[in-house]
């Protein structure tokens, strides 16, 4: 048996991050397990996995103010720089980005990708109830664009949650919805055409998204925003279709069926949320992906690895056995 699997969806929860989570919870209102190199190396290892890209959106973490969140992104950012060092091919990382200012995130983009030369930036559905298609995101994605850096995009706290969630965590529904939210207004904002390089990553197969391709594709013809762009259904299908989507939490046809409706298996990822997701649901989202029969092998073995490499080539070479 070979490690083979790239896990694009896995965080990191060392270092300054432990430090920070020690009182307090994630948002979404739940807790991590104790995160060590060791733990980490002997959590893909028992999953055939051969490397996991970490990450951490900064809106994950508490910061007493924007120098705060400057020097704990820039601190995350370098651990992840050691860790890839450390041990070649096993860890990659998409960097954690300052958000209170847009000058501080683009000097952040700068530094993580020309200097520590990391694998691409972690991005939240929305920061500060700002989603994908307001101003203040703009110079940022126009950037990541240019770069054609993978943005990999991470739900965050719905600024509303105290009124949507019921009491209970973000995770059951309101993520899902958060990143339809951001994909949508990203769309009919005009995003995909003012920057179509743009790499996107959507966490958990993009949540309740692929459900309402259709309806989302079919309202660009019927009614749209006064300000919304000029857009119609063959745009949201192309821009439904060139995203990527991973498979944590969604390993099943559930999730999968509607991704499969709106994109190619080729636009599938594998990944498993762990340490936020519990090792035990991990192995049953696994299970449920390995035993959905509308993805052929070739395609499953595209979803494990392949797919992955060709946005993130420095990732190809395959890993040692396992007894090694």
């Amino acid at each position: 048996m070979t490690r083979d699997r790239i896990d694009v969806h896995a965080h990191y929860a060392g270092g300054v991050v432990a430090q920070r989570l020690r009182d307090t919870a994630l948002a979404g209102g739940f807790r991590v397990s104790p995160w060590s190199v060791d733990a980490a190396l002997a959590f893909v290892d028992r999953h055939d996995i051969a490397t996991q890209i970490l990450s951490l959106p900064l809106e994950w973490l508490p910061t007493t103010g924007p120098a705060d969140a400057v020097r704990t992104a820039r601190l995350v950012n370098e651990a992840y720089a050691e860790l890839i060092s450390a041990h070649p091919g096993r860890f990659g990382a998409f960097a954690t980005l300052p958000m209170n200012s847009v000058d501080a995130a683009l000097a952040e983009v700068e530094h993580a990708l020309d200097t520590l030369t990391l694998d691409g930036v972690v991005l939240g559905t929305n920061t500060s109830g700002k989603y994908f298609g307001h101003p203040f995101l703009e110079p940022i994605l126009a950037e990541l664009g240019r770069r054609k850096t993978p943005i990999f995009v991470h739900p965050a706290e719905c600024p509303h949650i105290d009124v949507l969630g019921f009491g209970r965590p973000s995770s059951v529904i309101e993520f899902p919805l958060d990143t339809a939210r951001t994909m949508t207004n990203a769309i009919y904002s005009g995003v995909f055409q003012r920057y179509p390089t743009l790499t996107v990553i959507l966490a958990h197969a993009g949540g309740a998204l692929p459900s309402l391709g259709w309806r989302i594709a079919e309202h660009a013809r019927v009614k749209r925003g006064p300000d919304d762009a000029d857009i119609g259904p063959g745009h949201v299908g192309e821009a439904l279709r060139n995203v990527y989507y991973d498979t944590a939490l969604a390993g099943n046809p559930h999730s999968l069926l509607p991704t499969l409706q709106v994109t190619t298996p080729d636009h599938v990822l594998f990944g498993t949320d762990w340490p936020a997701a519990p090792e035990a649901t991990v192995h049953r989202n696994n299970e449920n992906l390995v035993s959905f029969q509308e993805v052929a092998d070739s395609d499953l073995s595209g979803v494990d690895r392949a797919n992955a490499v060709r946005l993130f080539p420095r990732l190809g070479p395959r890993a040692r056995p396992l007894s090694d």
